[in-house]
């Protein structure tokens, strides 16, 4: 398996000079906000995750998580048992994102709240 080291961004210049995009890459993904929610109660196994997040492919599941963990927000735990067991969970860092997600949480239902009452456009 390949280290987490490779996960992480390539330089970029703007990310580096603006903390809004900083914060939102490290967030962007399909399934990052999705998977932040999970780990948000506690650590999860692999396969909880893939059962909570049924249209995720193993291999997307994984690449977020490794990208995640890269960041700092996500720890994964290997335990030395057969099969192998390995459980993600948010890292201390990764639990400062908290407030920050609920925040968007609260925009998003109010964001879909209001596009569910604006008229449809006539084509």
């Amino acid at each position: 398996m390949r280290p987490a080291s490779d996960y992480d961004h390539k330089y970029d210049h703007l990310r580096e000079s603006c903390p809004v995009k900083a914060a939102v890459d490290v967030i962007r993904g399909r399934w990052k906000p999705s998977i932040l929610r999970e780990l948000r109660d506690g650590m999860k196994r692999f396969t909880a995750l893939r059962a909570a997040l049924p249209q995720v492919t193993a291999q997307t599941l994984a690449l977020q998580l490794r990208q995640l963990e890269a960041d700092e927000i996500v720890t994964r735990t290997i335990f030395q048992e057969i099969p192998a067991r390995v459980e993600y969970q948010l890292s201390d860092y990764g639990r400062t994102l908290s407030g920050v997600m609920e925040e968007l949480e609260s925009w998003g239902v109010k964001y879909l709240q209001r596009r569910q009452r604006k008229p449809s456009a006539e084509h």
